[in-house]
């Protein structure tokens, strides 16, 4: 397997999208104030930016890792 072949968290590809608008973005943000979303969050100092990623590959919580200065 050579350098490129890693996979990333299980993952063989990465993508990022961008053909989303702005209206887009208001259109779902209007939607998720009408739901309301209620997102989970765990916050990490990014000092413990590797610590985070290893309690995510763990499955130590459920949500989103953010990390923080």
């Amino acid at each position: 397997m050579g350098a490129n072949d890693r996979k990333v968290f299980g993952e063989w590809v990465i993508r990022s999208v961008t053909a989303n608008t702005r209206q887009n973005g208001l259109d779902l943000l209007r939607e998720a104030a009408a739901i309301p979303i209620k997102p989970h969050t765990v916050r990490f100092p990014l000092e413990q930016a590797n610590h985070a990623l290893q309690e995510l590959k763990a499955g130590s919580f459920q949500g989103a890792a953010i990390l923080t200065l």
